[in-house]
């Protein structure tokens, strides 16, 4: 009897059979993988089945064989990611605001190859997509690789940035004319994912969100500036003290805290944050924050807890912004 032509892949669909149905709770015996190897067009017998066995572990493959009268067989034994890795990644797929409802689901459906399907089950047991918030911008795949691309290039980028109307459309802002940037740093903050790059009309590093960017275009021949503002430039510092990454100027402030804030107080600021007690119940703090709109709102949503000491002229700005919030509800 000739041959089948996928015979000579019979050591691949080996392998792809035990990928996708063996793991250390789902063994398959030797008869089994030669019925599943029949469904591919590829005839064995056992012996031929023990001897392939070897030459994939020879290889480097973690087969292990299980020796039972039930429900002994083959099963591979290390993959590339364990169970535990691949639920994490679909976390964080599933819980990135940036990645759009279509694209999660089709990153979940990849790593889920990864694992057998038994334990893809699991991992789509855990999937809850459909109401998370999500960009509407499909185009945030190839944004994100050309904006790596001008970096590794050295080269400008020039893009339409847009914002919602009433209409719940995706618009471009100033009328549609391109903003002309220098890219130097992709980031993510608070669910989001962030360009910093240099703007030549302000001259001063500022910080757009990729997905509300459109439009964008590699400028070929235009070199990067504002290289000496990156040189001592910390992402990590920057993303710290601009509070959801809305910028304002930058002022070092004084703020006492109630002692039992202490854990708000490091997971926005860090561990390095200097912490000095002031009585029994409070303690205080110096940090450089962007002032803001959205710094005052953090603020005020720690209620009584928090309170600004200083300077002076942040302490009235911090009061005015308080008594236009109150207007509202007099």
């Amino acid at each position: 009897m000739p041959k089948s032509t996928n015979q000579k892949l019979k050591l691949l669909y080996i392998l792809k059979i035990l990928s996708e149905q063996t793991d250390e709770e789902h063994c398959m015996s030797a008869a089994t993988l030669i019925e599943e190897l029949a469904r591919y067009d590829i005839r064995a017998e056992r012996k031929s089945i023990y001897d392939d066995m070897n030459q994939l572990i020879d290889f480097g493959y973690d087969i292990i064989l299980v020796k039972s009268r039930t429900n002994g067989g083959y099963y591979l034994a290390s993959r590339e990611f364990e169970l535990a890795e691949l639920k994490l990644l679909v976390e964080v797929v599933q819980s990135s605001k940036f990645i759009t409802l279509k694209k999660s689901r089709e990153l979940i459906g990849k790593i889920e190859k990864l694992a057998s399907r038994a334990d893809a089950k699991q991992l789509q047991r855990q999937v809850y997509v459909a109401n998370r918030i999500k960009t509407a911008n499909e185009s945030i795949y190839y944004i994100v690789d050309d904006i790596h691309k001008a970096i590794l290039d050295n080269e400008q980028i020039s893009f339409q940035y847009l914002e919602w109307n009433l209409e719940k459309e995706l618009v471009p802002r100033r009328e549609g004319k391109q903003y002309q940037v220098s890219p130097w740093a992709l980031t993510c903050k608070e669910e989001n994912y962030y360009l910093i790059a240099h703007d030549k009309e302000e001259n001063k590093i500022k910080h757009f969100r990729v997905d509300k960017m459109g439009s964008i275009h590699i400028l070929s021949g235009r070199k990067r500036e504002g290289g000496e503002l990156f040189k001592s430039f910390d992402i990590a510092d920057y993303a710290n003290k601009t509070f959801s990454m809305f910028g304002g100027k930058e002022e070092n402030v004084t703020i006492q805290f109630e002692n039992h804030l202490i854990g708000v107080v490091m997971d926005r600021f860090g561990k390095e944050v200097s912490i000095r007690r002031r009585d029994d119940g409070h303690f205080s703090v110096r940090v450089a924050v962007a002032v803001s709109g959205q710094f005052f709102g953090w603020l005020t949503g720690l209620g009584q807890g928090a309170c600004l000491l200083g300077p002076a002229d942040i302490v009235n700005e911090y009061r005015e912004y308080l008594y236009s919030v109150m207007k509202n509800y007099q």
